[in-house]
């Protein structure tokens, strides 16, 4: 891979992991557009990395936080505060994505990789779902309301974002909307959330990665995509955060659909095929 790929691709990770418009559907869709080669798992391991830096970076007080009201309900083995149940709270919505994943990844990642037309649909489809939530979602509750029930129907719903174009930020920012949620909440909890499957995938592959080695010729690439993706992802992170507070999710629903939409046409004219 050359350093022009890998800068693109660490983009395309670090925007679209955080906004709500799928990195999986434009790491597939974007190379297949240009024909450029398939990026591999050392660059995975990049992308992963970049995002967990950016989020890491972003989230470093709420995280600290996380991790004091964690041992301090340990200590106390009291979950009477909204600070005590947090950390559970996003640990019991990360398990159902964590169990899909290792059980079906892979076996998705086959099945949609190579149908675009698909991924375009499901762009489009998850989109207008969004959009929906956002506009008829009550949108009162905040994060200190969350309740077990929601967090575990938000990570359920974090399982269809195996599927490339739902988007993982989409469809849980989505659930949260769907169970009443303000948009600057529900898209706080799917950051946080994220983390631990993040921090997961990351591991997973680089221990795959240490046993392999890293390719010759693909440790600058990998560095530069690390780099990129953090640095993009920091600036989505705390874009998304700031724009939610005062707008609608309605530009990248329209986002969604014009690129699946375009992506249809040029399939089916057979433009690209």
């Amino acid at each position: 891979m050359n350093l022009l790929h890998a800068a693109v691709l660490g983009a395309l990770q670090g925007f679209a992991e955080v906004l709500p418009i799928s990195s999986s559907a434009h790491l597939i869709l974007v190379p297949w557009l240009f024909g450029w080669p398939e990026s591999g798992l050392t660059f995975d391991v990049a992308l992963h990395l970049g995002t967990f830096l950016a989020l890491s970076l972003y989230f470093w007080r709420d995280i600290i936080e996380l991790a004091v009201s964690f041992f301090d309900a340990i200590a106390s083995r009291r979950l009477n505060t909204p600070a005590r149940r947090l950390p559970f709270l996003i640990i019991a919505a990360t398990v159902p994505a964590a169990v899909a994943g290792k059980l079906f990844e892979h076996q998705l990642e086959e099945m949609f990789r190579s149908n675009p037309l698909l991924i375009a649909s499901f762009l489009i489809l998850f989109g207008l779902i969004l959009g929906v939530a956002d506009y008829l979602g009550r949108k009162r509750l905040v994060l200190d309301d969350i309740k077990p029930a929601s967090a575990l129907a938000i990570g359920l719903m974090q399982c269809l974002a195996l599927i490339p174009g739902v988007s993982r930020s989409g469809i849980t920012i989505t659930a949260g909307l769907m169970l009443g949620f303000t948009r600057e909440s529900a898209a706080r909890f799917s950051f946080l959330m994220s983390l631990p499957i993040v921090v997961g995938a990351a591991l997973l592959k680089s221990i795959h990665l240490l046993k392999h080695g890293i390719p010759a010729g693909e440790g600058l690439p990998m560095l530069v995509g690390i780099a990129v993706s953090a640095v993009t992802g920091y600036i989505s992170v705390a874009f998304l955060l700031r724009f939610v507070q005062k707008r609608t999710l309605a530009p990248f629903v329209w986002y969604r659909v014009i690129v699946g939409a375009g992506l249809i046409i040029a399939i089916l004219s057979g433009f690209k095929g």
